[in-house]
């Protein structure tokens, strides 16, 4: 699959800090809103708007953006797996050999790349 297979799912959910707006995480997750994605936004603390965990989020997620230190990114993939959600897209810095072999192994499809090139792009 390429990125521009990933941008057709329409249920995100967001790893990373996604209520600081100084980070990617943050971006990501308001652009695909504006471009009509249901978003989750998912961060350890867990506060406002923002789940602590992908268990937590009561609908469907076709995709998981991963914008988390590839060392806090161990915790999720295992929910992915867990919960059966099918792709993750990992942002530059975010991904690990461990964290790719994980996923790959346990059926997810896995594409390292920029979720703002996607939105834009396509």
């Amino acid at each position: 699959m390429h990125l521009r297979d990933f941008m057709k799912l329409k249920s995100w959910a967001v790893v990373g800090d996604v209520d600081n707006p100084l980070k990617y995480a943050n971006q990501i997750r308001n652009e695909l809103k504006e471009k009509g994605y249901k978003v989750y936004g998912v961060h350890p603390t867990g506060t406002g708007f923002t789940y602590k965990s992908l268990k937590d989020i009561k609908g469907d997620i076709d995709i998981v953006d991963l914008c988390i230190n590839p060392i806090d990114g161990l915790d999720y993939i295992k929910e992915i797996v867990t919960l059966g959600i099918k792709h993750v897209l990992i942002q530059p810095g975010a991904g690990s050999e461990k964290i790719i072999s994980y996923l790959k192994e346990n059926g997810v499809i896995v594409l390292e790349g920029c979720a703002l090139v996607g939105i834009r792009l396509y």
